[in-house]
Protein backbone atom coordinates (compact mmCIF):
# COMPACT_ATOMS: atom_id res chain seq x y z
CA UNK A 1 0.00 0.00 0.00
CA UNK A 2 2.78 2.40 1.07
CA UNK A 3 4.75 1.84 -2.67
CA UNK A 4 1.50 2.64 -4.21
CA UNK A 5 0.91 5.81 -2.69
CA UNK A 6 4.62 6.97 -3.19
CA UNK A 7 4.16 5.94 -6.96
CA UNK A 8 0.99 8.25 -7.20
CA UNK A 9 2.40 11.01 -5.08
CA UNK A 10 5.74 10.55 -7.34
CA UNK A 11 3.41 10.89 -10.42
CA UNK A 12 1.24 14.02 -8.69
CA UNK A 13 4.56 16.04 -7.95
CA UNK A 14 5.90 14.86 -11.39
CA UNK A 15 3.13 16.83 -12.92
CA UNK A 16 3.28 19.91 -11.17
CA UNK A 17 6.71 20.02 -12.06
CA UNK A 18 5.69 19.46 -15.58
CA UNK A 19 3.40 22.16 -14.78
CA UNK A 20 6.12 24.58 -13.53
CA UNK A 21 8.62 24.21 -16.69
CA UNK A 22 5.49 24.47 -19.23
CA UNK A 23 4.47 27.99 -17.14
CA UNK A 24 7.75 29.79 -16.95
CA UNK A 25 8.72 28.42 -20.67
CA UNK A 26 5.29 30.59 -21.75
CA UNK A 27 6.34 33.21 -19.30
CA UNK A 28 9.59 33.46 -20.77
CA UNK A 29 8.45 33.74 -24.01
CA UNK A 30 5.83 36.10 -22.95
CA UNK A 31 8.96 38.30 -21.72
CA UNK A 32 11.25 37.82 -24.89
CA UNK A 33 8.02 39.11 -26.85
CA UNK A 34 7.74 42.08 -24.39
CA UNK A 35 11.54 42.52 -24.61
CA UNK A 36 11.56 43.20 -28.60
CA UNK A 37 8.77 45.82 -27.66
CA UNK A 38 10.86 47.08 -25.43
CA UNK A 39 13.97 47.32 -28.09
CA UNK A 40 11.32 49.33 -30.42
CA UNK A 41 10.75 51.22 -27.76
CA UNK A 42 13.38 51.62 -25.23
CA UNK A 43 12.55 55.35 -23.90
CA UNK A 44 8.94 54.09 -22.99
CA UNK A 45 9.37 52.97 -19.23
CA UNK A 46 6.20 51.96 -18.52
CA UNK A 47 6.63 48.87 -20.44
CA UNK A 48 9.33 47.95 -19.29
CA UNK A 49 8.11 47.59 -16.20
CA UNK A 50 5.03 45.50 -17.28
CA UNK A 51 7.18 43.26 -18.83
CA UNK A 52 9.06 42.22 -15.67
CA UNK A 53 6.06 42.67 -14.00
CA UNK A 54 4.37 40.02 -16.03
CA UNK A 55 7.30 37.63 -16.27
CA UNK A 56 7.89 37.83 -12.69
CA UNK A 57 4.18 36.47 -12.09
CA UNK A 58 4.92 33.43 -14.50
CA UNK A 59 7.87 33.14 -12.43
CA UNK A 60 6.08 33.23 -8.93
CA UNK A 61 3.58 30.64 -10.62
CA UNK A 62 5.96 28.46 -11.20
CA UNK A 63 7.24 28.51 -7.70
CA UNK A 64 4.43 27.57 -6.52
CA UNK A 65 3.70 24.38 -8.52
CA UNK A 66 7.57 23.50 -7.93
CA UNK A 67 6.51 24.27 -3.67
CA UNK A 68 3.52 21.91 -4.07
CA UNK A 69 5.48 19.35 -5.66
CA UNK A 70 8.06 19.38 -3.19
CA UNK A 71 5.27 19.61 -0.83
CA UNK A 72 4.21 16.30 -1.77
CA UNK A 73 7.54 14.88 -2.29
CA UNK A 74 7.87 16.05 1.28
CA UNK A 75 5.28 14.28 3.27
CA UNK A 76 6.30 10.64 1.56
CA UNK A 77 9.97 11.51 2.50
CA UNK A 78 10.16 12.64 5.60
CA UNK A 79 13.92 13.59 6.22
CA UNK A 80 15.78 16.62 7.30
CA UNK A 81 17.48 17.07 4.13
CA UNK A 82 13.57 17.44 2.13
CA UNK A 83 12.35 19.39 4.87
CA UNK A 84 15.20 22.05 4.56
CA UNK A 85 14.27 22.12 1.03
CA UNK A 86 11.34 22.77 1.23
CA UNK A 87 11.47 25.62 3.90
CA UNK A 88 13.93 27.32 1.97
CA UNK A 89 11.97 27.63 -0.85
CA UNK A 90 8.64 28.55 0.98
CA UNK A 91 10.96 31.39 1.52
CA UNK A 92 12.42 32.51 -1.10
CA UNK A 93 8.30 32.38 -2.42
CA UNK A 94 7.11 34.32 0.30
CA UNK A 95 9.68 36.77 0.11
CA UNK A 96 9.34 37.45 -3.89
CA UNK A 97 5.60 37.27 -3.61
CA UNK A 98 5.98 40.21 -1.40
CA UNK A 99 8.28 42.59 -3.13
CA UNK A 100 6.17 41.55 -6.15
CA UNK A 101 2.86 42.01 -4.72
CA UNK A 102 4.06 45.48 -3.79
CA UNK A 103 5.36 46.37 -6.85
CA UNK A 104 2.48 45.61 -8.80
CA UNK A 105 0.25 47.50 -6.06
CA UNK A 106 2.16 50.50 -7.06
CA UNK A 107 2.04 49.91 -10.88
CA UNK A 108 -1.93 49.73 -10.37
CA UNK A 109 -1.70 52.50 -8.79
CA UNK A 110 0.04 54.63 -11.10
CA UNK A 111 -1.95 53.48 -13.66
CA UNK A 112 -5.13 54.92 -11.77
CA UNK A 113 -3.71 58.00 -11.36
CA UNK A 114 -2.74 58.43 -14.69
CA UNK A 115 -6.50 57.11 -15.86
CA UNK A 116 -7.48 59.73 -13.80
CA UNK A 117 -5.45 62.99 -14.62
CA UNK A 118 -6.00 61.82 -18.29
CA UNK A 119 -9.90 61.81 -17.84
CA UNK A 120 -10.18 65.07 -15.64
CA UNK A 121 -6.92 67.07 -16.75
CA UNK A 122 -8.50 69.93 -14.68
CA UNK A 123 -6.88 67.68 -11.58
CA UNK A 124 -3.29 68.71 -12.17
CA UNK A 125 -4.34 72.26 -11.61
CA UNK A 126 -6.01 71.33 -8.31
Amino acid sequence: MQETIRTISDAIALGCEVAAVGVLAYGALEGLLGLLRIFRNPAHLRVRRHVWLRFAGWILLGLEFTLAADIIRSTIDRTWDTIGQLAAIAVIRTALNFFLERDMESFAREQREEATLAADPAATSA
